[in-house]
């Protein structure tokens, strides 16, 4: 049954590979569980509630991507749109919480519309081949960025906007002793050499807890939790009235919509890119399922109680794991749904204990950095600035809005209109009105 619904020996693995790469995927992002709900706590949304949302949504977005897609990408609510969700919406523009999900379901209505229409596939298929390339390798030097400040390793700074932190922290060390221990995996080429170096640096950074060591994971109290009240579920129809009523409503839905839009796109690209889905011609395979299970997923976290729910970066770690099917989204999908019962077992996954293998993904999608055709500077220019933008602005979307200007004005300074397709003119049109709204 596996055999047929994922095509595993056509993609080459098999299911303990998925199986591995899923359980790595799962543990790369399990932050998300605790750092989402912290995040929309502060506009008074129940914490306890919104982690059942995130887990729940989380898992059947990414048992709908396995399944309709075959894609081994994870699905979660997304880093930088729960800040928009609860800095921008609620705690700027004023509107309550019912109010930010009732724009997060129609932004997902939205997402649906043009995902069956099959606009967002052209979009995504008009990206030029080195731009597609400059945008995987500019997410994997995001997630690495991500990485070393998760880590401790990169820390902020005054004066030079980053620095490096303290190596003498216990956990800077957990972290930097799990990065050389997953170099030295993937370097001997043992196979999930991501997961056993996550693995291990939890072990030890357990041992070393044990020990009196301080900052380091910590063994749970228990080992289940059944508190399952969720009041934000459908709490998104009681802020109809007030969304409606605002006069900045299209600036909401325009937010919430351009984000997801190209994290999306930029995520699919890059493993994509990585896993051979894109052809030659540029066209990704099954995209419009992809996307149509991203869309149901951002409907079903609305309803649930959780802001926009997108496809996870970290994704790459189960790809780097030897994740290629949908098997493995599944799996990661499983681990969401067991996470709503045995969250207290997560508290030993610890930024310092994700921090490595984050850090390793963004070697491995950097590399798509040399097929770039960089002996042509209207290639190289926008490729360039796409991969810088999103490090420096940490966005992914404003990464890909930047270069994809860059890319206009290279190509037409050098007289090359041929190579900028309507689509791209239209898109740089979006990208100057999403940042002067901002």
């Amino acid at each position: 049954m596996l055999e047929k619904l994922f095509k595993l020996s056509q993609k080459g693995t098999n299911v303990k590979t998925e199986v591995i790469a899923g359980l790595t995927t799962f543990l790369a992002m399990a932050y998300i569980l605790f750092v989402n709900p912290a995040m929309l706590a502060e506009t008074g949304m129940p914490f306890q509630s919104v982690f059942l949302a995130t887990a729940i949504s989380s898992g059947i977005a990414c048992i709908l991507m396995g399944v309709l897609a075959n894609y081994p990408v994870a699905l979660a609510p997304g880093m930088g749109v729960n800040a928009l969700f609860t800095y921008t919406v609620c705690l700027g523009f004023g509107y309550s919480w019912q109010a930010a999900l009732a724009a997060v379901f129609v932004s997902g209505l939205i997402f649906l519309v043009i995902s069956v229409t099959g606009v967002r596939k052209l979009v995504i298929n008009a990206i030029p081949k080195n731009m597609k390339l400059a945008i995987g390798a500019g997410i994997g030097f995001f997630i690495a960025f991500i990485g070393f400040k998760n880590a401790g390793i990169v820390v902020a700074n005054p004066s030079t906007f980053v620095a490096f932190g303290n190596i003498k922290d216990p956990s800077v060390l957990l972290a930097v002793f799990g990065l050389l221990v997953t170099i030295i995996l993937l370097s001997k080429k043992v196979p999930a050499a991501v997961f056993w170096g996550l693995v291990s640096t939890a072990v030890v950074g357990v041992i070393c807890s044990l020990m009196g060591v301080p900052n380091m994971p910590t063994l749970p109290t228990g080992l289940v939790s059944f508190d399952f009240a969720m009041p934000t579920a459908f709490a998104f129809v009681d802020g109809f009235s007030e969304l409606f009523a605002q006069p900045t409503i299209l600036v909401v839905l325009f937010s919430f919509v351009f984000v997801d839009f190209f994290d999306t796109a930029g995520t699919l690209v890059a493993v994509g890119n990585s896993i051979g889905l894109v052809n030659e011609d540029g066209e990704m395979e099954n995209v419009e399922k992809a996307l149509l299970a991203d869309s149901i997923g951002t409907v079903v976290g609305a309803c649930l109680g959780t802001s926009t729910v997108t496809s996870f970066v970290e994704s790459g770690s189960g790809v780097a794991a030897g994740g290629r099917t949908g098997l493995t989204a599944c799996v990661t999908g499983i681990m969401f749904f067991l996470a709503v019962i045995f969250s207290p077992l997560l508290s030993v996954v610890t930024s310092a204990v994700t921090a490595p293998a984050l850090i390793v993904v963004g070697i491995l999608m950097s590399q798509q950095l040399g097929q770039i055709e960089w002996d042509d500077f209207t290639n190289a220019a926008p490729a360039f600035i796409t991969v810088i933008s999103m490090v420096l602005c940490y966005s992914i979307s404003d990464g890909i809005a930047i270069g994809f200007i860059a890319f206009t004005a290279a190509k037409a300074g050098a007289g090359k209109f041929k190579q900028i397709s309507p689509i791209i003119w239209i898109l740089d049109i979006i990208f100057i009105v999403y940042f002067l709204s901002k």
